[in-house]
């Protein structure tokens, strides 16, 4: 934790001075004071707290959709060939498709509300999901297969107890790309879309480039690292160690 911490109070230094001796223009990218101030002002005026639990809100809603809904189709093109030929080549081919060009089919579908931005958040989810997923199926050993219809397993059986147990760091490797896919989908659905509904983190960036405000902009911008690095830290980097020890692949 040393060189991290370090290396982070070299950066703020580095900013600081950067901003006091005028190296560029204080307009446009303020120091670190200002900016800790424009997010205390907005936690403690609750503005910033509401809109990340409606970012947060919309991103658990859509997030879980997709996850479901990818692993499904994940495990179908992994295991069924006539599956993976109808939507193998179509899901590769969207998975390219920047999760920005959803958004104007979502506002002719939907209009500019609230389903308009989850549906983006959703697609931008969904078929890194589906990818992984299959790929992580494709991936087990034949041996595997073979050993368990030997012994009986069959049907659900054989997914249940083999298939989705030996998927299961893919799925896990899945559930994280769909995360960061999410996220990022989410952001640019709510900086784009012209909903009328609550203000979510990218709609209060959005506002504070409108108003000139570049420290709130960059305030905005640390609530959405810290919360990436949050959940990387506390739910997927510790669902990835435990997988690798219950596989064998690191150390109790």
């Amino acid at each position: 934790m040393v060189t991290p911490i370090a290396f982070f109070i070299l950066m703020l230094a580095l900013w600081e001075t950067g901003y006091r001796r005028e190296w560029w223009n204080s307009t446009l990218f303020p120091g670190p004071l200002e900016v800790w101030q424009a997010l205390a002002s907005g936690v403690k005026d609750g503005s910033l707290i509401l809109a990340t639990k409606i970012s947060l809100l919309r991103l658990l809603i859509a997030f879980g959709i997709a996850l479901m809904l990818g692993t499904l189709l994940g495990i179908l093109n992994g295991t069924v060939p006539a599956v993976r030929r109808a939507i193998g080549p179509l899901a590769l081919g969207l998975q390219t498709l920047p999760s920005i060009c959803w958004l104007p089919l979502a506002v002719v579908w939907f209009g500019a509300s609230e389903k308009a931005i989850l549906f983006v958040t959703l697609m931008g989810a969904l078929l890194a999901v589906t990818i992984a997923v299959s790929d992580g199926i494709r991936n087990i050993p034949p041996l595997y297969l073979r050993a368990a219809k030997m012994m009986g397993a069959s049907g659900p059986r054989l997914y249940k107890e083999v298939l989705i147990p030996a998927a299961f760091p893919a799925i896990i490797s899945g559930a994280k790309q769909g995360w960061a896919f999410a996220w990022r989908s989410l952001m640019a659905g709510e900086l784009l879309s012209v909903s009328s509904g609550a203000l979510g983190l990218g709609q209060t960036l959005m506002r504070g480039r409108d108003l000139n405000d570049m420290s709130q902009v960059l305030a905005v911008m640390t609530i959405l690292i810290a919360i990436g690095v949050v959940a990387d830290r506390l739910l997927f980097t510790q669902l990835e160690n435990r997988v690798r020890r219950r596989w064998g692949l690191a150390s109790p």
